[in-house]
């Protein structure tokens, strides 16, 4: 029955009005947030430093303040952990949220204010399922339960006043006691730190919910699925949950995944992209038919986009939402309500259509593969995987690739080391399929090519088995928000997971 179905779309229908409003005024809703947080910063000692109280206009703002790392705000972070206020933002930061999306030793601690929380996280949150709900007015979401398979969910206390944690296990800590009701699992097993365990205790105690939604990353969604089918009979995950209408995931692409869910599901579910990040919630897909995810421009961040080739500059250039070119690779820099001032966060996208803005994931700043000058990026490789699977009915776990450089022997290549679910009969013809669908979506790789004068076809590592997720165990970053890196631009990753393997005497 549709209880609550009636009741919810009017309350959509109220909060449409709002975010119609930005879609329709997007350069005016930034300039509003700009100007806001340019006003809440004055006080801090960030905004004395750069004159926050006299900058009235963008140009301004650009001039004085520059473009940010996390390395080169980590002086004033650090002392914020410690305990200080008033460094980076003027309201009390509580919160660090844990960061690692690479496999470096280094961990990141996002400043998350009450004002990160409220008017952007948890924001977001609500306009996407106010949009949903717009677009699907019939829906039996709210019907049931909402699963969530979150990060590493371990708060770490710092002192009296400062807490540590996965983004998930902070918004989890501040969420209003009425979203327990419409979640899974509970706050003591979502909390699980140890993953393994965490997968068990998840599958036993939502597999008998009447589960509606998912959100989670693909692979630890995967292993659930297979658990609970082992645990249940099951055939398939519409067996278990009739009632699974959407899939919300994120932070990889889910091209190389999509077949396999389909698959593991059986029925139909629709699937729609979130881009969610530590540093805020910056878009999501509101219809499955949508060219992109929406770029949220009234929660309070502010966005500019810096055109790739001036990464590394002195002095790079950025552009505002007038200026932005569809299909152009840009790396956003945001000011934020956690103190984040012009901070470039390293992801790269591409925008799909204008008024209203929408954009998609299209890499890192760091994760690509340039050794040659072809310039190949994780979205390349993802859509070029997806497409060998489909022709040779493979499936795709995980995968790394890296360079092979020149050497008094031979040209140089790609090689890939892939973790497969279901191995091509023919791997070499899904080499070569592979190879060509990246000169395809790749015309500076397809130039490299060009009768091997340069690059030679790909080479393929099949790798055994849970390569990839024993070697991110040894090193303690197995779960959560850590992946395994697409692409390196040098062979430091793939050599070490090369050595791996081969002191467990795996490489086929």
């Amino acid at each position: 029955m549709k209880i609550l179905s009636p009741a919810i779309s009017r309350l959509a229908r109220l909060r449409m009005n709002k975010i119609e409003h930005w879609m329709q005024h997007p350069i005016e809703a930034q300039r509003d947030v700009l100007q806001q947080l340019i006003t809440d910063g004055q006080y801090t000692e960030y905004g004395k430093k750069y004159n926050f109280s006299n900058t009235f206009k963008l140009s301004d703002f650009k001039s004085i303040v520059p473009i940010s790392t996390y390395e080169s705000l980590k002086p004033y972070i650090d002392r914020m952990v410690a305990g200080e206020q008033n460094v980076l933002w003027n309201t009390p930061i509580e919160w660090f949220a844990k960061s690692s999306g690479t496999t470096s030793d280094r961990s990141k601690y996002i400043p998350v204010s009450e004002e990160s929380l409220n008017e952007n996280h948890f924001a977001g949150n609500k306009d996407v399922l106010t949009l949903y709900y717009a677009n699907y007015p019939d829906s039996d979401l709210l019907t049931g339960k909402g699963l969530v398979i979150g990060g590493s969910h371990k708060i770490n206390i710092i002192n009296d006043d400062i807490n540590s944690g996965d983004l998930s296990a902070i918004l989890m800590q501040n969420a209003p006691i009425w979203s327990e009701w419409i979640r899974t699992p509970e706050l003591s097993i979502a909390l699980l730190d140890e993953w393994e365990n965490k997968i068990e205790q998840l599958a036993l105690s939502t597999m008998y919910e009447n589960v509606t939604s998912i959100s989670g990353v693909p692979t630890w969604t995967l292993v659930l699925f297979k658990r609970i089918l082992e645990i249940s009979g099951k055939s398939c995950m519409k067996e278990v949950w009739p009632s699974l209408e959407l899939y919300m995931h994120g932070g990889v692409s889910f091209a190389p995944y999509r077949k396999q869910f389909e698959e593991i599901i059986g029925g139909p579910v629709r699937y729609l992209e979130m881009y969610n990040a530590s540093e805020g919630f910056f878009a999501g897909m509101s219809h499955e038919d949508d060219n992109g995810m929406l770029l949220y421009l009234n929660h309070s961040i502010f966005y500019e986009f810096m055109p790739v080739d001036e990464y590394g500059k002195e002095n790079p250039k950025t552009i505002g939402l007038a200026e932005v070119e569809i299909g152009k690779n840009y790396a956003p820099v945001i000011t934020t309500t956690g103190g984040l001032w012009r901070y470039l966060i390293g992801d790269t996208i591409q925008f799909t259509e204008r008024y209203p803005f929408r954009v998609k994931v299209s890499g890192r700043l760091k994760h690509y593969i340039n050794a040659f000058g072809e310039e190949v990026i994780i979205e390349n490789t993802d859509t070029a995987l997806a497409k060998a699977c489909e022709k040779h009915n493979a499936v795709v776990k995980d995968y790394s690739a890296a360079p092979v450089y020149f050497s008094s022997t031979g040209n140089g290549a790609h090689e890939w080391l892939i973790e497969f679910e279901r191995v091509p009969e023919n791997i070499e013809a899904f080499r070569y399929d592979l190879d060509n669908n990246i000169r395809e979506v790749n015309s500076d790789y397809d130039a490299k090519r060009h009768k091997d004068i340069a690059l030679t076809c790909l080479k393929i590592n099949i790798m055994p088995k849970d390569t990839f997720s024993n070697w991110l165990r040894q090193k303690g970053k197995l779960g959560g928000q850590h992946k395994v890196p697409r692409l390196s631009n040098d062979r430091t990753i793939i050599e070490d997971v090369l050595n791996f393997a081969n002191t467990l005497n795996h490489v086929k």
